[in-house]
């Protein structure tokens, strides 16, 4: 088989941080509750961080944790502590009261509750099913920050009620600091990591070899097999895509068919790829990584393989961690397959979505 070219794609981005956040998870269960999971990520960015501030915009972020029915969502603002099983002292000065829900991201279809107060925002809606990974963003506007600097506690909670009432069933904490004098900024440049290789060492592109294979001497009793891995991370907000494209193994104007889909076999003419481990025959591995990007249907079952150019096999819609995919490549040919040398070139293209 040919080289596997690759190419990338990237575009500016400037996230412009605020403030300082520290992170804190629920040290213990809130009184007579029990969370199902943490919500992680999360985050909560203020578009000011200077004390007394007015019409300031709070975005709300955090990824569900558990797959079930959200009817609500409370998001409290503290003076004491991010800590779920402490009471909230409502900040001096913060003021909620007038909040206007702007834009809502991934979990959509909430209203502001009427049971809101100046430090405790409710979002709600009719109870609805929200799957664990879907991200939920939200900008609360028009809110007025303390009156004096120092750290901001916030607490989220999601409730299947509609009114934040009965136990929560995801939380976090975390702490902002808010100050008297100056606004801190600071950018955090975009990025996307993509690189291909025959074999990848854990999810370090340096050690990734040269993506060439040789499939040998085709035969109609044997499965020729082959393999490539491909290493992708960006904190592209809206993700990436990895396309494939190319043509089937040609020699001359010989052909070896393209599969639109289905198993290997022997003695027919086949050119397919897939990305999972397989057992017919033995050859690849399923996607590993902290990250949630995921194979696409056509190239995601066990056994089962297909090539057509232009086609995305991974993708994902947030910013995500490492994600390492390995390629698997297989040749069948017909017993009257005309002799020759045979090879393709392949294009992996990661377009990151800024």
């Amino acid at each position: 088989m040919g080289r596997l070219a690759t190419k990338l794609a990237t575009s500016k981005l400037t996230l412009c941080l605020a403030l300082l956040l520290a992170v804190f998870g629920p040290a213990s269960a809130q009184s007579q509750r029990a969370f199902a999971d943490e919500l992680t990520p999360r985050s909560l960015t203020p578009s000011s961080n200077l004390a007394g501030d007015t019409d300031v915009t709070y975005r709300a972020d955090f990824r569900i944790a558990t797959t079930g029915p959200i009817g609500s969502i409370a998001i409290l603002f503290c003076a004491n502590t991010p800590l779920l099983d402490q009471p909230c002292d409502p900040p001096v000065g913060f003021d909620a009261s007038s909040v206007i829900l702007g834009s809502q991201l991934g979990q959509v279809g909430f209203a502001l509750y009427s049971g809101s107060t100046a430090n405790t925002v409710i979002l709600t809606r009719p109870p609805g099913v929200a799957n664990a990974g879907t991200e939920a963003t939200y900008d609360l506007n028009k809110i007025t920050n303390p009156s004096s600097g120092g750290p901001l506690f916030a607490r989220f909670l999601t409730y299947p009620s509609s009114d934040a009432s009965g136990p929560a069933t995801d939380a976090g904490g975390m702490a902002l600091y808010l100050t008297n004098a100056v606004n801190v900024n600071a950018e955090v440049p975009p990025y996307i990591t993509f690189c291909i290789g025959e074999n990848i060492s854990g999810f370090d592109c340096s050690t990734a070899t040269e993506p060439f294979s040789d499939m040998g001497s085709f035969s109609p009793d044997l499965t020729a097999a082959a393999q490539h891995q491909i290493l992708v991370a960006t904190n592209a907000g809206n993700g990436y895509n990895v396309s494939v494209a190319g043509t089937s193994m040609t020699s001359g104007n010989n052909v070896i068919t393209a599969m639109t889909g289905g198993t290997s076999q022997k003695g027919v003419s086949q050119f397919g790829i897939n990305l999972r481990a397989n057992t017919t025959p033995t050859i690849g591995q399923d996607t590993t990584g902290p990250g949630f990007a995921a194979v696409t249907a056509g190239y995601g079952q066990q056994n089962h393989f297909r090539f057509n150019s232009g086609d995305i096999v991974a993708t994902t819609n947030f910013a995500d961690d490492y994600r390492k995919y390995t390629i698997s490549y297989i040749v069948n040919v017909p017993p009257a397959q005309p002799g020759g040398v045979y090879s393709t070139t392949l294009t992996y293209v990661c377009l990151a979505n800024f």
